[in-house]
Parts: structure tokens; sequence; C-alpha cells
């Protein structure tokens, strides 16, 4: 059943981009439905980390602005991303005693077991984001992935736990409710991200996400369903666009645009090696640049990218364990060859990761880019929590606002009609038909100008 929390908003704020999402269950159990969607480029951000609050402010609120437009809804609540170098992630274990009568094992002792499981001493400048069990000990006996019903004394736990700066997250708290909103979670970008992207069965017999970002590269590792490790580096598509910019010595903006329409990550991916002008700077002559000779700049920082994920894959002691490879995702992926680099540098399978593990409806379409990774992970994440009845989902006299999204929108609509359509009360059928044709029109001719802006932006990153 749809009540007043079932709609939810995932809010990406990165270093190249900040996307919210406004997203609902779809009519069926593993279908979700994109109500809107607003993308801008990010400002005030370095490496993943808030730098400029008031830059930060306003281009979320450019973002919130887009995505209302698109839903009709106004966002009150969302579910925030969060990366940078300061997150860090250990190993600890938990272990409470089961004191019922029966001995049985409830979600109540697991509730209490995690509980414990924070109470590990952390530096005071440091914040907990996770707790995540990743295996249980009952009385000794290890291997449980799920205790609830067993009969013991004694239950432990083998728990991952993910931390990030005290002042990184206040931060992010500041900025979004500066804007009006409230933060509902803050979500760790990969895990995030390997929402939208992974399959069960992909989870289960191993495998590694690699989000190359513009600011940061995440990566984190799941096996057994379980999430094994993480970690996020401080390096990513920014420097790609910096070693452009000086070995072609052009400025920022014509380094990151020659970047998306002409770069290439991999020498041999390159079928045609076309040449392209690159305006002058002060009044010079345009300059004659080929792919290859781009592409000889761009290789060796992308392969550098790789080597520093594949030592962090090592450190896991994961690498030689992904039965189902890696998958690599963000916007600095959508250079040409990056799959075929990333595959000759690992040696295992790779492909592209976009978010098409589940149905989706309504804006599915745009969401098909590796932009959207961490936009859907959250908004998934965040409807992961959420207890639906889809028996009744398709019941109208059960579904309500969501309280996220206030009613404000929808009455000035209602009203607007409500004075548009009182002349023509007494009108003919023919006249109201003709009145709605009008309308539809005019709605058809206005959507689609917004949705090439989007379409355009989303091509250009």
């Amino acid at each position: 059943m749809i009540n007043n929390n079932n709609i939810v908003v995932g809010l990406d704020i990165g270093t190249n981009k900040v996307c919210a999402l406004v997203a609902k269950p779809g009519k069926s159990k593993g279908e979700l439905e994109i109500l809107g969607i607003g993308i801008t480029e990010s400002e005030g951000l370095t490496r993943g980390v808030i730098s400029n609050i008031e830059k930060t402010v306003k281009t979320i609120n450019v973002a919130i602005d887009q995505a209302e437009q698109q839903s009709g809804m106004k966002i009150k609540n969302v579910v925030v991303g969060i990366a940078g170098d300061h997150v860090e992630s250990f190993q600890t274990r938990g272990i409470i005693g089961i004191s019922s009568e029966s001995q049985e094992i409830t979600q109540s002792d697991i509730d209490r077991l995690m509980e414990n499981a924070r109470n590990v001493k952390i530096p005071s400048e440091r914040r907990i984001l996770h707790v995540m069990a990743q295996e249980f000990i009952i009385d000794g006996q290890d291997g449980i992935s799920d205790p609830i019903g067993m009969s013991g004394v004694r239950l432990e736990a083998e728990v991952h736990i993910i931390t990030g700066l005290e002042t990184a997250i206040k931060n992010i708290y500041k900025c979004v409710e500066r804007c009006g909103l409230t933060v509902e979670d803050v979500v760790l970008e990969p895990i995030a991200s390997s929402r939208a992207l992974l399959s069960d069965e992909e989870m289960e017999v191993g495998v590694g996400i690699i989000d190359i970002g513009g600011g940061t590269t995440d990566i984190a590792v799941f096996e057994d369903n379980i999430i094994r490790f993480s970690s996020i580096i401080g390096i990513a598509g920014h420097l790609v666009t910096e070693d452009v910019r000086k070995g072609l010595g052009i400025i920022a903006k014509q380094a990151e645009r020659v970047k998306r329409e002409y770069g290439h990550s991999y020498l041999p991916s390159i079928m045609k090696d076309d040449v392209f002008m690159i305006p002058g700077i002060g009044g010079r002559k345009p300059m004659e640049v080929s792919k290859s000779e781009l592409c000889r700049i761009i290789q060796p920082r992308m392969e550098e990218l790789f080597e520093f994920a594949m030592v962090e894959l090592s450190r896991s002691g994961f690498l030689d364990k992904l039965g189902a490879g890696l998958i690599i995702t963000g916007g600095t992926c959508l250079l040409k060859g990056s799959e075929e680099l990333a595959r000759e540098i690992f040696g295992v399978p790779v492909k592209l990761g976009i978010p098409t593990g589940i149905s989706y409806s309504g804006l599915a379409p745009m969401v098909e880019s590796p932009v959207y990774s961490t936009g859907v992970g959250l908004a998934l994440f965040a409807l992961d929590k959420l207890d639906i009845d889809y028996d009744n989902l398709n019941s109208d006299e059960e579904i309500a606002e969501p309280s996220i999204i206030q009613n404000s929108v929808k009455k000035d609509i209602s009203e607007t009609k409500k004075n548009n359509t009182k002349a023509n009360l007494k009108s003919s059928d023919a006249t109201k038909a003709k009145v709605d044709a009008e309308e539809s029109n005019n709605d058809k001719n206005s959507k689609p100008s917004f949705m090439k802006k989007m379409k355009n932006f989303i091509e250009q990153l």
C-alpha cells in the first residue's frame, strides 16, 4: 500500500555534478518509477568534499528545482550520498548474550548486537556512517547469514564499519538544510551505486565495483551477498581533464569539452583517427588535434586510476575471488575504450555499469547512464527501508500524497484549472474536447524543450 512515506528523493552531491532524483515504487516488487530528475554542474566541492557552502547550496537548489519541475511536486526530504577520501572502513566484532527463556534469537537481539558493535572506539572527529553485519556466529558456530529463529546462548557478528569525518558530514547537512530540505539518511556512494548496478547473482559469486567520478574513485567488493570491502580514493576524472588542459595548452572548459566529445582511454579502441579543431586563445589560430594524440594524453592517467584501484582491491584480499569480475561506472567511464583498458589491466571480465538491474518506468530512459548510478541507488536504498503492500498498490483509494512532497504545487494547479474552466462549464462536449486537446498540445510542446535540454546536458557529461 502506498502511504505517506513511499516517494523518495535521492540527492547525489558530486564533484562535477549534483543530481536529484524523485522516485516511487512501481506497480510490482522490483520495479521503480522515476518521477523527476534534476542535474546540474557542481560547484563548491573538491575531491568529493564540500569546500564552499554558498556555491554548493546554489547548485543543490538548481538540481532540486529541475526535479520539482519534472515531477510536479515540492521536494521536502532527501537521502544524500557521501564520498571523499576522508571515508574509512574497518572490521570489528560484536558479541551479546541471549537472555530470553527460550534462547531463541529475534530481531531485537540482532538490533542489540549491531548497537553493541557501534560502541567500538573511534577518534572523536569521526562519525559512524554504516554498521553492516558480514557473518553471524552462534556459540562458536560460524558461517551463519540469518540467525533469527535459531537458538543459542552467545551471539557474535563480524561487522564492517564505515566512518567519515564529523565536519564533512555536518557540512552536508548544513548545505541541504539551507536549501529548505531535511536529510533523511546519509549513504556511502559506492554502497548506493552497487544497489543500482549489481544483481543478487553477481553479489553471490563475488563482484567488484569501481565508480570513477569527477573527484573520487569509489571501490566496493561483494561476496555471498555481503559487502566485504569498501574504499574511496581522492583521485578521479578531474585529473584527466587537467592533463588534457596542460597537454594541449587550453583552458579548463575547453579541456572538459574536448575530453567528453573526442576522448578515448584506450588507443586500440579508435576506429577512425579523425582530426578536430580547437579554437585558439587570445586571437591565436585554431589548433588541429587528432584523436590518437588526445588518447596518448588520457590513457596514461586512466591506467593510473585503474592501477590505484587494483592496489586497493589487492589490499582487500578479494582480487582473485571476483567470479563475476568488475563493474566500472561513473561519468569518467563514459570515455570510449574504458572497458577494454580495465579488462587489460585487471585481467578479469569487465562491463560498464548502468542502472539496469531493476525494472524502471516513468523517465526510465534518462537514468540508463553511469552518470545516474548513485542517484538511482540512493532512491533504491531509501525504498528498501519501506514496508510496501504491493497487493494493494493499484487500489486508487489506498494511494495518498507522500509526506515528503508538499501539496502546494498540486493545490496551485487545481486552482488554476478550476478558474480556467469555470467560464466553460456550460459549453458543449465538442468545445471541451477542443480545450482539452489544446491543453494537451501545449503540454507536449513544453515538455520536449525541457527533455531536450536535459539530454544535451547528459551528452556533454
